[in-house]
Formats: C-alpha cells, sequence, structure tokens
C-alpha cells in the first residue's frame, strides 16, 4: 500500500461528538454502493468531508461509512481517539491506491510524528474495513466496536498527498509554522536579550550615556513587535489546529505577551529618576524583564521540538544563546571592574574632603 506523506498533514485535527441524534441535510442524499445505508449522518467542518452511521445499541457497535474529496494520488483518514481529543492515540483508518488498486491501512498515532505501519487497533472491528475511490472521492466503511459503549466519541480526520507529493496548502501551513518560529526567535529570544544587555552594561560607560538607551529602546520595539507579529501569527495557527493543541506552548506564549505588553505600557509610567519611587519601579521592570528573556528561550527550545526542524536551527539557536551569555558575562567582569573603581575612587575623595583638609 502507498504510504500517506508527512505527518504534518494531520495537523488540522478536529473534535467531533459522535451524537446519535446528529443529521445534516448535506449528506443525507449521498449514496453508497452495495446498497449499503446510514441511518445518521454529519457535514464535518472542513475537507468537504462527511461521516455517516448507524449505531447498533444491542452489541455497542456502529457502522460507519466516512467520505472524503481526494485526487487519486491522495489519501484520506479518519478515526476514533479513545483517550481524549487530539493526534496522538487516535485509531485511524487510512485509504489509498496503487495502481488502481484501493486499500485500507490501520494504525494508531502514538505521537505527532508517526510512523503509520499497519497495527491493530485497541478497540474491535468485527468486520475487516474496506475502501473505494469513485467520483473524485474516497469512501471508508467500517463496522467498530465504540469505546465504551458509548455514542460520544471524540474523532479526527484528514486528507493530503502520499509520499513523494506535497500541495500548495501543505506547503503554505509549513511556510508559515516556519515563519512563526522564526520571528519569535529573532524578536523574543534575540532583540529583547540584547536589548537587555545594551541597558545593564552600556549605560556604565560615560560616553555611551545617551545612546545606550536610544539602542535599549530600539532594540526592545523591534523584539516586540516581532515578537507579537509571531505571537499572533502562533493564534491563528492554533485556530486552524482544532483538536491538536500544545498547551504548554501557547500558555507560556500568551504569558510572554502579557509580560511584554505590560512593560510597553509601564514606560509611560515611569518615575523620575530623583522620585522615590523610581527605586520599586527599576525592580519591577527588571524582574519581569528578565522574566521574559527566561520564558521566551524556554518557549523557543518547546517550539523547536514541535517543528522538529533539522539539527542545524536548533544548534544555531544554542550557538546564539551561549554567545549572548558568553559576552554577557565578560561585559558583567568588565562593568563591574568600572563601577568598583569608579566607587573606590569616590570614596576616596569623600574622605578626603570629610577631614577637612583644604584643596
Amino acid at each position: 500500500m502507498a504510504r500517506p506523506g508527512h505527518s504534518t498533514a494531520w495537523l488540522p485535527l478536529l473534535v467531533l461528538l459522535f451524537a446519535a441524534g446528529a443529521t445534516a441535510q448535506s449528506c443525507l442524499s449521498a449514496t453508497f454502493t452495495g446498497g449499503r445505508t446510514f441511518l445518521k449522518c454529519n457535514q464535518l467542518p472542513v475537507l468537504g468531508a462527511s461521516l455517516h452511521w448507524t449505531y447498533h445499541a444491542v452489541n455497542g457497535t456502529a457502522d460507519i461509512a466516512y467520505r472524503a474529496p481526494s485526487g487519486a494520488d491522495g489519501w484520506v483518514g479518519w478515526g476514533i481517539n479513545p483517550s481524549g481529543g487530539g493526534m496522538a492515540g487516535s485509531n485511524v483508518f487510512i485509504a489509498s491506491q496503487t495502481s488502481g488498486a484501493v486499500s485500507v491501512l490501520t494504525t494508531i498515532l502514538r505521537n505527532t510524528t508517526p510512523t503509520l505501519d499497519n497495527t491493530a487497533l485497541s478497540f474491535d472491528v468485527p468486520v475487516p474495513a474496506s475502501a473505494e475511490y469513485a467520483g473524485g472521492a474516497y469512501t471508508i466503511y467500517a463496522t467498530v466496536a465504540l469505546p465504551g459503549n458509548t455514542t460520544s466519541q471524540n474523532t479526527v480526520w484528514q486528507a493530503g498527498p502520499l509520499s513523494g507529493t506535497s500541495t500548495g496548502g501543505s506547503n503554505s501551513r509549513l511556510h508559515r509554522r516556519n515563519l512563526h518560529g522564526v520571528l519569535n526567535a529573532v524578536g523574543w529570544g534575540i532583540l529583547i536579550p540584547l536589548g537587555a544587555m545594551i541597558a545593564r552594561y552600556l549605560r556604565v560607560f560615560e560616553a555611551a550615556d545617551p545612546a545606550w538607551f536610544y539602542l535599549h529602546i530600539t532594540c526592545q520595539i523591534s523584539g516586540y513587535v516581532l515578537g507579537v507579529a509571531g505571537w499572533g501569527l502562533g493564534l491563528k495557527l492554533g485556530s486552524e489546529s482544532k483538536g491538536l493543541t500544545y498547551t504548554t506552548h501557547r500558555n507560556i506564549g500568551i504569558a510572554i505577551f502579557c509580560l511584554a505588553t505590560l512593560q510597553v505600557f509601564a514606560l509611560f509610567l515611569r518615575p523620575d529618576k530623583k522620585n522615590k519611587y523610581r527605586v520599586y519601579w527599576n525592580a519591577y521592570h527588571h524582574s519581569v524583564g528578565y522574566s521574559v528573556i527566561v520564558l521566551a528561550a524556554v518557549n523557543i527550545f518547546k517550539g523547536l521540538n514541535i517543528l522538529k526542524p533539522v539539527t542545524g536551527w536548533k544548534t544555531s539557536y544554542i550557538v546564539i544563546l551561549a554567545t549572548l551569555a558568553g559576552v554577557a558575562l565578560v561585559l558583567e567582569a568588565i562593568t563591574w571592574a568600572i563601577v568598583l573603581r569608579r566607587r573606590k575612587r569616590n570614596q576616596a575623595y569623600g574622605g578626603a574632603n570629610g577631614t577637612g583638609v583644604q584643596l
């Protein structure tokens, strides 16, 4: 049997309540070969797919027909996730054809990058599944013992190209995912830390005042703009991937956006240098800023683990982080030496003046 293409094709998964009473007028007129009929149907929200079934309460089984449009060189898949919503853990039927012969593969998607081997499902399939291709659409027929003997099931479905082929839609989605990663890595992961380093270290050099401040603001604003663009693109990608949610990655991203936005608005409330509350504002500003940097680094690595790009991308980011950290350590030592020498000099002048010695 021909193999489905890259696992990323399974990303736009949706959750459907397999309710016994669900019907949809747009799919009731569908006909099937072999005199097959089904009591209920549901027009699925995407891919132009439809699900038809008859539930047998006496033994907890359901006769299923899943139909989805596809090119003859493509594949379609449908399945049930007994463990909950999403892709991982789904038991699926995948139909495709080779040399005009249509066949069905059954497999369990163990993770988001599965190896699609023909394996037994975790629930009973009393009648071997079959499939056909006609009228520009695949139809999968299966009889399944519903997990938990309940008509409320989490189901997933998808269609895509076979190995070695690609579609504009999948390429577009992959491009947007990569763009999401690049924007966030450059914005939150490089420019924001660089801006913090400028503020911490260049301000020590008197000759750099006030240039360091404008460099700091430029880096922070640029990083914020790129980061927000990447964050917004991530929300869009998430809305298109219903049923597949990277909860931790999403929540950290939201936290980063909220903290960074708070930083931006807090600039308008910054007290004057001589104000007694300035020390508290500085403490807040530094703690929130460093929190954003740490959270961003953690979330970028989580994003890289999700995207699974070639090794060079993660290695490149590690090298960039290591370089920034190395430069920071060197500057930390240099600036502390300058500050201590300056403090010692000031104390010496203060001590001399304090003895009443007239110069």
